[in-house]
């Protein structure tokens, strides 16, 4: 008896594809050991239904095709039916593909192609196996190309005679696989038609009796999800005591007697090396990283990174996977961790997104006890997997009753980089976020970031959710958003970070700027600060909306007058849409009435300026907007340009900067 496992499945055809390859390498791999999983391409199979026009028509298909002989993804072979009704809904096979036959996508990737007769249920067996011994024999993907028909067009409501009469009128006449296998039964002596009209009565009988099971009596429903930041918030501890640290720290540098790193990466490693010896040093971005997931390897929970470019990070910044400069060796720290408990993972994926991130979701949804995670190169590069993350990510829960709890690494910030390498679309993950489906977070500091790993990896087991992070750019290596050690062994995540400078008089404070992100470490580290009436609070956690963190900020200062929500996005992007209508209600639920005044680009049908000099000058209005003397309406509206808005009926000044010339040529990852 072999378990079979139906992976839900959408109507976005073939999209499903890389996320049953994800499921079957989750289910072969062996997590439970230090160092990489191993895998046994023996433990499970998988098995892809296609359509004859979804075949050669959707991407997802060569995507997943691609993923089939690398070692991040290899399954051991796949079994590829397609399902092959000579027609797409309406559309011909002239319309439908440009090769004679429709698994020919599949010979560009060496995977034979068998053709077999639907109405010879003998030779279908044949061809299975054929299949299922050349993949024991090669550990390769092998296709099927079975041939039919649909006898009543694509559903109950079509009318196929309209668009194929020929074709469904020779259906018409043309009997059954069933009755032509009885027939040849029949006529073989093997089965007389008396015994062939009882089984067929006792199948339906049965099939009856389960349709009726599932259509009879009330469903059980599904739990009601609510925000669960309206709800104790779970704790979980996440610091680490500082001896652990230190031996975490020393295990994640040391590197194999005789491995030669290149001499510009040694600076960087005996530099990082020695922080911890240093009176005020501190640590970085991508240093905070490996200290959270050799931390987390150490509880014993496994992890899973990849993306392009993971091994050693789209910015250089992390090095996992070390290369010896003298001979073809690598190293991978994590995986040699003397105080691992479990297995460490990380690959550089295909130049894809759709099937790379569909692979990761599958993973995650199979193994719920390991930390996924999938990077993309740029942030702006995540639309390109939008069918998984609306049909899967966002939507598991409520349509399956699963629960993907997949990390999402979003590089985004606006550095005057253009309009294709500054954003992770924000925005639109908030829009997807209800019904406590998904935590999105905009983190400014590597102590944040490291607790907030921690804390993912920690809730696997006990509040299982998707992580949305948008991670930095040039913050990797800001000091302001590096932290001192002591932020590690102490504290915990937190969702929202208040003004340390208006501890000594909160009183004075009459202007709340609230931001997320990168601007919020420009905010900080402008020196037109210096008003004591401006708190600046950074959002760390979007959603679930934090109502119980806002709160507690808001109320620390009695005398506010007005809240800005500042962004670098603009005013139709970044979280402005997300958290104006909750920060209005949360005002009037606590008895604040006051002004919340929007400040950021204006409306735009491109993310960002593509001219470095444009950018600058909207980042500097930005911020100079923010500080600008509290009551001073003349310089608020001189420099409102950047486009501010105002809610809960205050005045409002709307202004409009001029529209960037986009640059001539911009970096671009391919």
């Amino acid at each position: 008896e072999v378990p079979l496992v139906l992976a839900p499945n959408p109507s976005h055809l073939e999209f499903v594809n890389p996320v049953v390859e994800g499921m079957t390498r989750a289910s072969q791999d062996d997590r439970s050991q230090p160092g990489p999983p191993t895998r046994d391409a023996q433990a499970s199979l998988a098995i892809l239904l296609h359509g004859d026009s979804a075949f050669p028509g959707q991407g997802i298909v060569a995507e997943t095709l691609n993923l089939s002989g690398l070692p991040g993804y290899t399954t051991g072979g796949t079994i590829h039916i397609i399902v092959n009704n000579q027609i797409g809904f309406t559309t011909d096979v002239r319309d439908a593909r440009s090769t004679l036959y429709a698994g020919d996508l599949a010979k560009g990737f060496e995977i034979p192609v068998v053709h077999v007769n639907a109405d010879d249920p003998e030779a279908c067996l044949t061809a299975v196996r054929i299949a299922t011994a050349y993949r024991a024999e090669f550990g390769k993907d092998f296709l099927i190309d079975l041939i039919g028909y649909r006898r009543w067009g694509h559903n109950e409501g079509l009318e196929p005679t309209f668009t194929q009469p020929q074709m469904y009128a020779t259906i018409a006449t043309h009997p059954t696989v069933r009755q032509l296998w009885l027939d040849r039964m029949v006529a073989d002596g093997l089965l007389s038609a008396e015994d062939g009209k009882r089984q067929l009565s006792a199948l339906l009988s049965k099939l009856g009796d389960i349709r009726r099971s599932v259509t009879e009596g009330a469903a059980e429903p599904s739990s009601q999800h609510t925000d669960s930041a309206h709800g104790k918030r779970r704790e979980v501890p996440t610091a680490v005591p500082e001896p652990t640290l230190r031996e975490l720290h020393g295990a994640i540098h040391d590197v194999p007697e005789g491995f030669r790193l290149s001499p510009k990466l040694l600076r960087q490693w005996d530099r990082r090396r020695d922080i911890l010896d240093q009176t005020d040093g501190k640590i970085d971005w991508a240093h905070a990283e490996t200290l959270a997931f050799a931390a987390i390897l150490s509880d014993g929970i496994p992890i899973r990174l990849t993306g392009q470019d993971s091994e050693t990070g789209t910015f250089s910044q992390r090095h996992f996977v070390l290369h010896n400069a003298e001979q073809v060796a690598r190293h991978v720290p994590l995986a040699s961790l003397p105080t691992a408990k479990a297995s460490f993972a990380v690959y550089n994926s295909p130049l894809s997104e759709a099937a790379a991130v569909g692979f990761e979701y599958g993973y995650s949804v199979h193994a719920p006890e390991t930390l996924v995670l999938w990077e993309a190169q740029f942030g702006d590069f995540v639309n390109g997997a939008q069918v998984l993350i609306d049909q899967f990510i966002v939507a598991a829960r409520a349509k399956w009753q699963q629960d993907p709890a997949l990390v999402l690494l979003l590089p985004h910030g606006y550095e005057g980089q253009g309009p294709e390498h500054s954003s992770g679309r924000l925005e639109r993950f908030l829009q997807l976020a209800a019904e406590d489906n998904l935590r999105v977070a905009n983190v400014t500091t590597a102590a944040q970031y490291f607790h907030l790993l921690r804390r993912q990896a920690a809730l696997l087991k006990i509040d299982r959710h998707a992580l949305i992070l948008m991670t930095p750019k040039s913050l990797l290596r800001h000091p302001l958003a590096a932290s001192p050690p002591a932020d590690f062994t102490s504290g915990t995540f937190q969702p929202v970070l208040d003004d340390p400078l208006r501890a000594g008089d909160p009183a004075a404070v009459t202007r709340l700027v609230l931001c997320s992100g990168k601007i919020g470490v420009e905010l900080e580290g402008n020196e037109s600060r210096p008003d004591e009436r401006v708190a600046v609070a950074r959002v760390e956690q979007l959603a679930p909306f934090q109502t119980t963190a806002l709160t507690s900020v808001i109320n620390r200062y009695p005398n506010l007058r007005e809240v800005y929500w500042v962004q670098e996005e603009p005013k139709n992007m970044g979280a402005w849409t997300f958290m104006e209508p909750r920060l209005r209600s949360l005002l009037s639920r606590l008895e604040r009435p006051m002004p919340i005044h929007y400040l950021g680009r204006p409306e735009r049908a491109s993310p960002a300026e593509g001219s470095a000099e444009h950018h600058a000058n909207e980042q500097a209005r930005i911020i100079a907007v923010a500080f600008a003397r509290v009551g001073d309406e003349a310089t608020n509206t001189a420099l409102i340009g950047v486009g501010a808005n105002t809610s809960n009926g205050a005045s409002a000044t709307n202004g409009r900067a001029r529209a960037a010339k986009p640059a001539a040529t911009s970096k671009s990852r391919r």
